[in-house]
């Protein structure tokens, strides 16, 4: 089984605490992005704004010393996507962040070790 992928809904920013609210001020006052009401508390100190249709979250690493850009692809079977990608050798990175309990998806990493959040989604 060849699984489809698409785009999920999340970009994230991951930002080093000395770059986080430049960061926030070049998307919000410098390119005019429309920031979104916060969410729920978390254990991460995010920003979400408005990419297009899609969320770009801001979120402060204090343990970084540069940015990454984490992305988000969506499939409808994330259990055959798992085993799919493994055949492929792709990296499982799911002790990169804690994903909420009952969650439907993981983490993997690409060859050029950009982090991809793979959830369940309507990948037609």
């Amino acid at each position: 089984m060849n699984p489809k992928f698409i785009p999920g809904n999340n970009i994230a920013m991951k930002v080093p605490a000395h770059e986080y609210h430049d960061t926030i001020a070049f998307y919000r006052d410098v390119l005019g992005f429309r920031q979104l009401p916060e969410q729920a508390p978390s254990s991460t100190e995010s920003v979400r704004f408005d990419f297009g249709g899609k969320v770009l979250w801001i979120d402060k690493v204090d343990s970084l010393s540069q940015a990454e850009i984490w992305m988000e692809v969506a499939t409808r079977n994330p259990a055959g996507a798992a085993q799919y990608l493994q055949e492929r050798g792709c990296v499982r990175r799911d002790g990169i962040e804690a994903l909420p309990d009952g969650f439907n998806g993981f983490w993997i990493s690409s060859p050029a070790n950009i982090i991809h959040l793979v959830t369940q989604g309507d990948a037609t």
